[in-house]
């Protein structure tokens, strides 16, 4: 299994793992996650990269991951898709949520873009049509789209995957770092797609962009040494981010 057909299989999973949510999360159209730990074996020891996360994300809100370089904020959206299972605590999943928009490590590299697409839309219910269209014009891949995907750029993937996502009607993005892909042009139009024809979504940003974070973010959880601190106040959030 893939990684897009494992954050499929997570798509409107209840917690992780076996423990229950309590009765009022257990039906909220929110992401909630609820002391996740993430603890992982190495060469040393264990290592533990999240230590007792707590956030809530609604429909229309937008809240942002600030950390630096090893702080967790890849392994925070890989367990809320699903990909990781947290050690322990829970994600309360009661949006309809994307995997990481910019995951192009999902697709089937002998299998064309126009062929990955076509199976995507299957697995998520999507009008193959419709989709095709979108990413058509949005990816402006052009004839590359009916080649293989071993033949893409790292870039081209990412177009791709990204265009995808959008294609579907998700209620819940979550977004590493795609909005620096590819060039300014590109960059304006998932501005565009994700912040202004998606203000209904709610959307989880793992990024370093700060002018990105106070100008579209509501919200800040600022990672550090594994624990997690949540700000409404943005900027301070973001100068306290500067100075980590």
């Amino acid at each position: 299994m893939n990684a897009i057909t494992r954050a499929f299989s997570r798509r409107r999973a209840g917690p992780l793992p076996s423990r229950a949510a309590p009765g009022d999360q257990a039906a909220e159209p929110a992401i909630v996650a609820v002391d996740v730990v993430k603890d992982f074996t190495t060469e040393h020891g264990p290592r533990r990269v999240l230590d007792g996360i707590n956030f809530r994300v609604e429909a229309g809100q937008r809240m942002a991951v600030l950390g630096c370089n090893g702080a967790g904020k890849s392994t925070l959206i890989k367990v809320l898709a699903g990909l990781l299972r947290p050690t322990s605590g829970f994600v309360h999943r009661g949006l309809y949520m994307s995997w990481p928009l910019a995951l192009g490590g999902g697709f089937e590299g002998e299998m064309t873009g126009y062929d990955n697409m076509r199976f995507i839309s299957r697995i998520y219910g999507a009008p193959f049509r419709e989709m095709l269209d979108f990413v058509t014009d949005f990816t402006e891949l052009g004839g590359n789209i009916y080649e293989p995907v071993r033949f893409y750029s790292d870039g081209m993937r990412a177009r791709l995957a990204i265009a995808i996502s959008l294609a579907i009607d998700f209620e819940c993005l979550l977004i590493d770092e795609v909005i620096l892909v590819g060039d300014r042009r590109f960059q304006q139009k998932c501005h565009r797609e994700i912040f202004e024809n998606r203000k209904h979504c709610g959307m989880i940003l793992a990024v370093h962009a700060l002018d990105v974070v106070e100008e579209y973010c509501d919200s800040a959880l600022v990672l550090q040494d594994g624990r997690g601190r949540m700000f409404d106040d943005v900027k301070l959030a973001t100068a306290i981010y500067a100075t980590l």
